[in-house]
């Protein structure tokens, strides 16, 4: 499900030895202002849902920092309302999966699920965070790639196509707002399992 071999190329090992900066959850933070601009300008909605992405460690101390982050994230749960999940899909990849109609509960949310990783010295696992959004012409995704430190949109089509256009409209909309990934081959796409719809199903 999800992820397919190439990102830990992309994602991972090569996109850590060309950072081009040290990530920073922060970062996301960014997406309180750009799912406005989203709304209002491009006319998508968020889709209530986002994802964190990481890499898991066979190791008691990471178990921990799972732990903790799920329990960080039930104890949120009584006051924000987010759902939360965390699975693991068919090629090894952990994912938290956030529920929620208020993006800014869903952003502060997958922050501190990404910053309780960070603060077990668990931050080179993590590997992205993905938006989900929903448009006139179908989905789109924003996809914030930890070892890059950027952002990058991926607007998926049936078929396993990928509305080109859409995506360089994203980009230019949301330039500024965003630090976004300039190397166009770090662009990787997430695509679904066969009966999935989001890229962690």
């Amino acid at each position: 499900m999800g992820l397919l071999d190439g990102i830990r190329s992309v994602l991972g090992v090569r996109a850590e030895t060309d950072a081009s900066r040290d990530a920073d959850p922060d970062d996301l933070f960014g997406m309180s202002t750009a799912y406005l601009t989203m709304e209002a300008e491009l006319g998508y909605e968020s889709a209530d849902v986002g994802a964190l992405c990481f890499s898991g460690v066979d190791s008691h101390s990471f178990q921990e920092a799972v732990d903790e982050v799920e329990a960080i994230l039930e104890a949120g749960q009584q006051e924000t309302g987010t759902d939360f999940d965390v699975s693991e899909d068919d090629h090894g990849y952990h994912w938290v999966i956030l529920e929620d109609d208020d993006p800014e509960d869903l952003i502060t949310s997958l922050h501190f699920a990404a910053d309780t990783f960070i603060e077990h010295d668990y931050g080179s696992r993590l590997l992205a965070a993905v938006f989900a959004y929903e448009g006139r012409d179908g989905p789109a995704y924003w996809i914030y790639s930890f070892r890059r430190g950027a952002y990058y949109p991926f607007a998926p089509r049936p078929g396993r196509e990928r509305d080109s256009s859409a995506e360089f409209k994203l980009e230019a909309a949301l330039d500024g707002e965003l630090e976004i990934e300039r190397e166009k081959e770090y662009w990787y796409p997430l695509w679904p399992s066969s009966s999935g719809t989001h890229p962690w199903e």
